[in-house]
């Protein structure tokens, strides 16, 4: 698995907010989102995606397989991101 980008989504104002990441996983790009509650955490082939192809089995991977290595990376690239954008805003 090799982490391509991540970013956090609050999902409006009293959603419950949700991280979004791209990898690759055997050559292949993967669309995964993570909900705040270990165990909650889709993930999708994009190439797939891009033909409108969400279906059960035709377009499913088991998130548990993925979610141990994601979300530590997930969170280091989220942190990384508000580091940039707050040094960003306060520096002159």
């Amino acid at each position: 698995m090799k982490l391509i980008k991540a970013d956090h989504h609050r999902n409006g104002v009293s959603g419950t907010g949700f991280d979004v990441a791209i990898f690759k996983h055997d050559g292949k790009k993967m669309l995964a989102v993570l909900f705040p509650e270990q165990g909650n955490c889709a993930v999708f082939d994009m190439a797939l995606l891009a033909k409108d192809i969400i279906g059960f089995s035709t377009n499913s991977w088991r998130g548990d397989q993925f979610e141990t290595e994601l979300r530590p990376a997930v969170a280091t690239e989220i942190e990384a991101l508000w580091r940039a954008f707050n040094k960003s805003r306060f520096e002159s």
